[in-house]
């Protein structure tokens, strides 16, 4: 077994790269979508919001159906630079973007949304133009809802299961993070090994959220 991917260290850098990922996508969204006034713009946020809500078995078929051996995206991958995501980490942090995405797309968008427009119509009439408006007013604004949302994704990426488990597999030392560890324990009779894995998964996990709940903006 890798020293270094352990299931608690694998899961800490799956969670990473997931919330890495999903603030690189979902920021972004999130800013055209509060700012967008266009027809099917409820009917996208729909979309993006949807792996919310859908069982994370049905994002794991998805997820098979589009990067497995046969699937568009898969097969190019492997044709053209010889990757695979299947039961690969890679493949995990992948499986855990998808079902994290939507919380840090949903925080962010309300954070923008509560930027008065008052602050960047002053920003403008001073000369500043919009990259350097967003930089300077919009997300120091927004900042306190985006990070709070960041923490959010980064505590669901790390109790991630279903859609790891089908595209990742359960490979000790490989893909094997906590949440599969636990299962893991379970169906093998590990009573005390799965007992510890959920206590440090559980402290973790509070610990994210209550970071997160002291960033969110308090209400009156």
């Amino acid at each position: 077994m890798d020293p270094g991917n352990t299931p608690i260290l694998l899961t800490l850098k799956v969670a990473s790269l997931a919330t890495l990922a999903s603030a690189l996508i979902g920021i972004p969204l999130a800013r055209w979508i509060a700012c967008s006034r266009f027809r099917l713009r409820d009917g996208l946020d729909a979309m993006l919001m949807l792996p919310m809500v859908l069982p994370p078995t049905v994002l794991g078929y998805y997820l098979i159906v589009l990067l497995g051996r046969n699937g568009p995206l898969g097969r190019w991958l492997e044709q053209s630079f010889g990757v695979s995501l299947m039961f690969t980490w890679q493949g995990a942090v992948v499986a855990a973007t998808l079902v994290a995405f939507p919380l840090v797309y949903k925080a962010s968008r309300a954070a923008f949304e509560d930027v008065e427009a008052t602050l960047e119509n002053a920003a403008r009439t001073l000369g500043s133009h919009e990259l350097e408006l967003f930089f300077r007013v919009t997300l120091p604004v927004a900042a306190r809802g985006i990070v709070a949302g960041l923490m959010l994704t980064f505590a669901r990426a790390m109790g991630e299961f279903g859609a790891t488990l089908m595209i990742a597999g359960n490979l000790p030392g490989k893909t094997q993070t906590l949440s599969i560890a636990i299962y893991d324990a379970v169906q093998s009779g590990q009573e005390e090994h799965a007992l510890l894995l959920v206590g440090v998964i559980s402290v973790l996990c509070v610990g994210v959220l209550w970071m997160a709940g002291r960033l969110l903006p308090s209400r009156p």
